[in-house]
């Protein structure tokens, strides 16, 4: 099926999630800074043991995330305000946040405890994997969906 420019119906109900997925990546990018320069801060500043600085430092990206999802990467789903914004903030924290933190915590016992991996890259990796997993939750339930918007997966043709 095509749409009136001739692209088919598929190709244009993924540029929307494409964009999405892009702005999701560019606010991580984001909370990746966040997220090392508060490691390096609690680790070499207040040298607290790795395993309890990286939870902190995955918290204080999470909020920082949050905030910039609510306001560019899902802003046309969305109207920031108090009363919503905070079940959204609980949703997302208790999801994106438990993925993150516990998904960074295995992930860091496993590539700096056994395999002996800087900590800073150690950390790198562990917020590439477990992204996707997180926009999935964010894009699926944490910043509900309208009515009329099409869902992340294909019709059959």
């Amino acid at each position: 099926m095509t749409t009136r420019t001739g692209e088919s119906l598929t190709a244009s109900a993924g540029r929307p999630t494409t964009l999405r997925w892009l702005k999701f990546n560019l606010v991580g990018a984001l909370g990746i800074a966040v997220q090392l320069a508060v490691l390096l801060g609690l680790k070499s500043g207040f040298h607290l043991n790795y395993l309890l600085a990286t939870p902190l430092a995955v918290e204080a990206a999470v909020v920082h995330n949050f905030l910039w999802h609510e306001r560019y990467t899902w802003a046309d789903r969305v109207q920031p305000s108090c009363r919503m914004s905070m079940p959204r903030l609980l949703r997302f924290n208790l999801t994106t946040g438990g993925v993150s933190i516990a998904g960074n915590l295995a992930l860091m016992k496993l590539i700096v405890g056994l395999g002996h991996v800087n900590y800073l890259l150690a950390n790198s990796i562990a917020i590439a994997l477990c992204s996707l997993l997180n926009f999935l939750i964010s894009e699926e339930w944490v910043f509900e969906r309208k009515a009329n918007e099409p869902t992340l997966a294909v019709p059959p043709e």
